[in-house]
């Protein structure tokens, strides 16, 4: 099941947001990964067999402050 994980992670600096996308793009089943949203704060993470819980537990030991905002099964087309 290929699910979309919507994240809010405490980015401040082009550092971080690079940090982050390591972190995020070397979990287990990550198909894809980007940052959206007006001030570039969240981060879509879309993958099967992804566990939400885990990424974003190791995004808050690596990056910061890290805040599950949605999760969604992806309807294939």
């Amino acid at each position: 099941m290929k699910q979309k994980i919507v994240m809010q992670v405490h980015m401040n600096c082009q550092k971080c947001r690079t940090k982050a996308l390591k972190v995020a793009a070397s979990a287990n089943g990550v198909d894809f990964v980007g940052i959206e949203g007006d001030e570039k704060k969240n981060m879509v993470v879309i993958g099967d067999g992804v566990d939400p819980v885990k990424l974003t537990n190791s995004l808050r030991k690596k990056v910061g402050q890290t805040n599950i905002i949605s999760l969604a099964e992806v309807k294939s087309s």
